[in-house]
Parts: C-alpha cells; sequence; structure tokens
C-alpha cells in the first residue's frame, strides 16, 4: 500500500504543497519533483501572540525562510498563503474556550481541519491544483468496494512512531482522494537520509514540537494571558483537601504538575500525584497516586466504560457496522483499545470500550481504526 509519489505520465498535475520549513515538508516537495509533478510551495502564515508570552519563540519567519529556501534549490514557485484569521478562530480561539469550559482540546487536529485541509484545501482547489499534499505520515490508499465503487481510505504510516493519522480524523473523501502523503510510507531515519542525498537545508533541522505552526509552548503560561488564574483545592479521591493550584481550567486530566501537594500529605515513597478528575464549579483538581482511578470533568473518579461522541467524521462517510469490534485512541500515542459503537436512532454514536479506561478526557478525539485503516472519529463529549 505504496503512498510514495510515482512519476506522472501525460500532462503533468499540478500539486500544492504546504512547506513549514521542516524536513517532512522539505523530503516531501524534493519528492514530488522527482516524481514529475508540477509542483508549488507555500507557506501557510497562521496568527501569532501580539504580547510577550514567556517560553513562546515565534520562528515563522525563519520557518518561512528555510521554505524559500528549499524552494528555491528545487526550482519550484513559492507562495505565501495568509490564513491568519481562520486560525486564530478555530484553531487559538477554540483551544481557549474548551479549556475555560473545563475540557481538554486537541488544536492540531482543529488545525488540520479548518487551515491545512480547509482555507489551504479550498485555496487550492481553487487555483487549478489537482492534489495538496503535506508532509503527514499518513498514507491514502484507493480500493474498490463490493458495490464497484471506488473510494479513498486514509491509513496509518508506516512508521508507527511518527503515524499522524490521529490528527487527520476529520478529513473527508473528496479531501483524502486529493492529498498525496510522500513520506507515508518512509521511517524518519531514511526521511533525513533522503533530506541529505537531496542537499535540502533543512536536512538537519530538529522536528518542530508543541501546538501546530506555533511550536513548543508552556500551555499553561500561555493559558494563564486568556484565562485568570484562581486559587483551588487539590483533593485526594476520598475528597480530603491535600494541596492547591492555580486554576483548574489550566490542567488535563493524566497532568502531573502544576499543583501543590501539601508537606504534610507526603511520605518518602509516594509515587507521582495525576490528575485523575477536575470541577470547573468548584475550582477543584482530583489527583491520585495510584494510576487506577480516573476521570473526567465534574464526573466520579472511576473507569469509563461508554462515551458520547459530537463532531463525528467518518472518512468513508459511512458509519461502522454496530456491534463490530474496532480499535480506537483516546488521546494520541495512546495504545489502540477495543470498541464497539453504535449509532442510536437520533444518530447518536456511542463508543462503549471493552475495558473500563482510565484517561478519557473530554475535549480530546477519539479516533477509529479497522487494522490500518482510520475510520474518522469524534470528539469526546461525556460519559455516559
Amino acid at each position: 500500500m505504496s503512498n510514495s509519489p510515482k512519476a506522472t505520465r501525460g500532462p503533468r498535475k499540478k500539486v500544492f504543497i504546504g512547506m513549514s520549513g521542516g524536513v517532512d515538508s522539505s523530503v516531501s516537495a524534493a519528492l514530488l519533483v522527482k516524481a514529475g509533478y508540477d509542483v508549488t510551495g507555500v507557506f501557510i502564515k497562521v496568527w501569532q501572540p501580539d504580547r510577550d508570552i514567556s517560553g513562546l519563540r515565534c520562528t515563522w519567519r525563519d520557518d518561512r525562510l528555510d521554505a524559500m529556501r528549499v524552494a528555491a534549490l528545487l526550482g519550484i514557485p513559492f507562495i505565501t498563503l495568509d490564513l491568519e484569521s481562520e486560525y486564530k478562530k478555530h484553531v487559538v480561539d477554540y483551544m481557549i474556550e474548551e479549556y475555560r469550559r473545563g475540557r481538554t482540546p486537541n488544536p492540531d487536529v482543529m488545525c488540520n481541519k479548518y487551515v491545512k485541509f480547509g482555507g489551504f484545501f479550498d485555496w487550492a482547489m481553487k487555483k487549478g491544483a489537482d492534489f495538496v499534499a503535506t508532509g503527514h505520515y499518513a498514507r491514502t490508499v484507493k480500493r474498490t468496494l463490493d458495490d464497484g465503487t471506488i473510494t479513498t481510505d486514509l491509513v496509518a504510516g508506516d512508521d508507527t512512531n511518527k503515524d499522524q493519522s490521529y490528527f487527520l480524523w476529520t478529513l473527508t473523501q473528496e479531501q483524502v482522494s486529493r492529498t498525496l502523503f510522500p513520506v507515508g510510507d518512509i521511517e524518519k531515519p531514511k526521511v533525513r537520509e533522503l533530506a541529505r542525498s537531496f542537499g535540502l537545508p533543512t536536512a538537519e533541522k530538529k522536528d518542530s514540537q508543541g501546538l501546530c505552526f506555533i511550536g513548543k509552548i508552556d500551555v499553561k503560561e500561555f493559558l494563564a494571558h486568556y484565562i485568570p488564574k484562581e486559587r483551588g483545592n487539590v483533593l485526594d479521591t476520598h475528597g480530603a483537601v491535600i494541596g492547591s493550584h492555580d486554576g483548574s481550567a489550566l490542567f488535563t486530566i493524566g497532568e502531573r504538575h502544576g499543583f501543590i501537594i501539601d508537606d504534610r500529605h507526603k511520605t518518602p515513597h509516594d509515587e507521582p500525584y495525576y490528575v485523575v478528575a477536575k470541577n470547573i464549579d468548584d475550582n477543584t483538581i482530583t489527583v491520585s497516586n495510584t494510576k487506577a482511578a480516573n476521570c473526567g470533568v465534574n464526573t466520579p473518579v472511576k473507569g469509563s466504560l461508554r462515551i458520547k461522541l459530537a463532531d463525528v467524521n467518518w472518512v468513508r462517510g459511512v458509519v461502522p457496522e454496530n456491534g463490530m469490534t474496532y480499535h480506537a485512541r483516546p488521546r494520541y500515542r495512546a495504545e489502540l483499545v477495543d470498541i464497539t459503537v453504535t449509532q442510536e436512532k437520533s444518530n447518536q454514536i456511542i463508543v462503549t470500550f471493552n475495558e473500563p479506561q482510565m484517561t478519557i478526557s473530554p475535549g480530546q478525539s477519539l479516533v477509529i481504526y479497522d487494522g490500518a485503516v482510520c475510520l474518522g472519529g469524534g470528539v469526546i463529549d461525556s460519559i455516559v
């Protein structure tokens, strides 16, 4: 199920590739040029904070310069596309509001939905593109169904350590059928080797981390500029006050830093404490050092067996079969777990886990797979 670009025959297919200035998109562009596509590099300019936020270094100018250098080396046109308003509304504002509600958002999913496969994809199609391309570690595979219909599947990348299909579950058939992922079937070390062989100036550039386009940030520091801090209590799983924190909205389920446990509640043999629940109304967080308890917003501390999904999308446009066992990731890099999917009469999607889950966080994406094929997913709305 190879995803690498093949040499084109006849009229060259026109491809706009999102170039972030990183090694993955640089190699992707080089592979497309080598395969004979008519390639245009596009750097997407997004919103940057207009205030000084500790730990946040705005690198977009450097990244754009790196992307320009790669495009010049490859001899392809280069365009800067301003999607600042889309990013601010659908990624930054969304993230802040979700945290304010006590939920744990996934801004990278929204970045793909509204920026890369929203504004960029739509713009490229209007410009006459046959395809868009990105440096994501994912694959697309065309297949013919039993009824003769041709569909395009979104498939996990070959490099399991880098697979990014989790962040792409919002793609539609139109989008996935007109998208190329040139490094999707290549492992990361090989991508570095290819970058060196192409002589790309980004060959040794470190991978970007953190928030999509903005980079690695201290989330609490970032949010504190938009959500006022408010001192609250840290509770143990029995409801006793054992410490303090600066605002329950600033924490995510599973987090182990940023709150204070009173010295009188510590012992030399304590395991680290993890946030297992939070109550926005009371401004409390509940912690446990056993990892056995969870979890949610304003919910009892217990394992979750059934959840309700919101904003559901199925890549093939078809709801998975009721009662069939599939696999799902309730957060990025989580191990796949067995589930069943039920569509109720109200069209509400309910996911039932075969085993109770201890790290379910409303606001996160739950992404559903059939083998390596990403069927789609939704945002965890509530525990039922």
